[in-house]
């Protein structure tokens, strides 16, 4: 029985999607349409195209168009998230480098010793020269980092 209202649900689509539409007026001026062709007779022809394809006029979407249209708008919309996130966490550790240097720099330029640790783990404060170029440095760093 499925078999049987299939079949003729096909083949009403099938006759429907063949069908052409004519429109004209006749000769009290009075529009008429139908799906036969006019008479001879006639005053304005006009041949209605029931298919969009052939009618200029753009189809209308199919399913699978419209979910290849979601998925692609849902795509885009995920990596314009993505990509805000990636420049908000750039921003925020660009941020927290600014902060370093400048505790960094205020330390330096204090005058208080600073210690630091060699290759085998032993602590030795900074000399002079050592402080100088660490200042150069941090100051490099707070242009780079803080705009």
């Amino acid at each position: 029985m499925k078999h049987i209202a299939l079949a003729v649900a096909v083949l009403l689509v099938a006759t429907v999607a063949n069908a052409e539409i004519y429109q004209w007026k006749d000769k009290n001026g009075k529009t008429i349409i139908s799906d036969k062709p006019p008479a001879e007779n006639v005053v304005v022809q006009k041949k209605v195209v029931s298919d969009p394809s052939t009618a200029g006029v753009a189809a209308p979407k199919t399913a699978a168009d419209r979910e290849l249209e979601f998925r692609k708008r849902q795509k885009e919309s995920q990596e314009g998230a993505d990509k805000a996130k990636a420049e908000a966490a750039a921003t925020t550790e660009k941020q927290e480098n600014c902060v370093r240097a400048r505790r960094y720099l205020t330390t330096l330029e204090s005058g208080e010793r600073v210690s630091l640790r060699d290759d085998k783990g032993e602590r030795y404060f900074m000399d002079d020269a050592q402080r100088e170029q660490e200042t150069a440095k941090a100051k490099q760093e707070l242009q780079a980092n803080c705009k």
